[in-house]
């Protein structure tokens, strides 16, 4: 909307310049930046890295794993709607190829890798949500309003309205991806510096030191022979040195000897780009019993939570109608993620039934049990006794 005589500026990402390419235009392209490596570093090769790879699939695949809700808004409380029409989209079929497991998931993925985020669009027929589709990188395009921030979205061919797309965008309006660049770079510089090492020998182990006078052809067959006898698959074997040579092994520097702790480096460096705890990317040296449990509530608390946020927000814009907006919200259920063992969770529930914080039933309920007779009264089970059947004889006068 334009109100005279103000106008808005727009940035389209349609007019972009090759001479000097933004980092949007490059993510576009499939090219994140040159790092200082020397590497350009595009998401098909940053996935390539095993804890890039990881990183992005934990946290992509944690929310898409979540139970979605549909909540209705009353006073302070949220009622469950269990028949809302779009939980079929959400949890069955987004679309007629796409699961809404696989849609949650592509949409978190996105927003990691890409500056743009996640996108999708929400096919609406009588102003209701019918399907909801992920297109390819590039197809669903925006442009921001430089004073406002406001967003226009259009495909190929078509202006889109705003209110139909699902966009989950990432923080600093930069992705992970982009923001860790330069330590994904070190990191595949050190994976392709140790495939060349264990495959052609980056570094020889040592030197021949040959006399003078040792003529060409003796000194060629004197390498034949070594290489013959100690390198490939015959390796140790017992060297016979002859014609005064001798052998001088190469010493490995302090960078050398601590190869493997600058690989490990990259990964709690690419962990902390994601902001996820090391131990949920496999670096479990100084993982323990007591803080393994303590990193994984942090990775909920604060790796998951912002982006459980950001997308219930989304899609409580996009998805409901204009009065559903109003006192409907659409909520991930965190507790599959803080699930402790049995015996933990049954004492839990003990617990707070016995402080009548919970009935019976809502700790039932918590089990994926169905609710008994008589559990919805908030009753100590430890001092509160069920009331006694009077005797037979009573019974049978009451009776007549």
């Amino acid at each position: 909307m334009r109100l005279w005589p103000f106008t808005r500026k727009t940035v389209p990402a349609e007019q972009k310049s090759l001479a000097s390419p933004d980092a949007a235009l490059m993510a576009a392209l499939g090219i994140l930046d040159v790092t200082s490596t020397g590497i350009v570093v595009s998401p098909s090769e940053a996935l390539r890295v095993p804890v890039v790879a990881n990183a992005i699939q934990l946290i992509s695949e944690a929310v898409a794993s979540l139970d979605v809700t549909v909540k209705r808004i009353e006073g302070e409380d949220e009622i469950d709607v269990p028949d809302h029409p779009l939980l079929a989209l959400l949890r069955d079929e987004a679309n007629d190829w796409t699961s809404g497991f696989e849609l949650i998931r592509q949409i978190v993925r996105d927003a990691l890798i890409s500056d743009a985020g996640g996108m999708a669009w929400v096919n609406r027929i009588g102003g209701e949500a019918r399907e909801i589709i992920r297109y390819r990188n590039g197809v669903l395009q925006f442009e921001t309003d430089v004073e406002t921030g406001e967003r226009r979205y259009r495909t190929v061919n078509r202006v889109i309205p705003a209110r139909d797309v699902i966009h989950l965008l990432p923080p600093h309006d930069r992705a992970p991806l982009t923001l860790a660049r330069e330590a994904i770079g070190i990191a595949v510089a050190l994976d392709r510096h140790a495939a060349s090492l264990f495959s052609r020998g980056a570094r020889p182990s040592g030197a021949l030191v040959i006399p003078k006078g040792m003529g060409e052809e003796a000194i060629k067959a004197a390498r034949a022979g070594w290489r013959a006898a100690h390198e490939g698959t015959d390796q140790g074997r017992t060297a016979f040195l002859y014609d005064g040579m001798s052998f001088e092994p190469f010493t490995f520097n302090s960078t050398d000897a601590q190869f493997l702790e600058n690989r490990k480096f990259q990964i709690a460096e690419i962990a902390r780009a994601f902001n996820i705890p090391s131990p949920m990317l496999g670096d479990l040296e100084r993982a323990t019993w007591s803080n393994s449990e303590q990193k994984g509530r942090e990775f909920l608390s604060y790796t998951l939570e912002p982006w459980l946020r950001a997308l219930e927000g989304a899609m409580r814009r996009a998805l409901f109608s204009d009065d559903e907006r109003r006192d409907h919200v659409i909520r991930f259920d965190r507790d599959d993620l803080t699930r402790a063992d049995l015996a933990t969770r049954a004492t839990t529930i003990n617990s707070l039934i016995a402080s009548r914080t919970i009935n019976p039933n809502e700790g039932r309920s918590w089990l994926g049990l169905p609710p008994r007779a008589g559990g919805d009264e908030f009753l100590n089970p430890n001092i509160s006794a069920a009331p006694e059947a009077p005797p037979a004889s009573e019974a049978d006068d009451a009776a007549e």
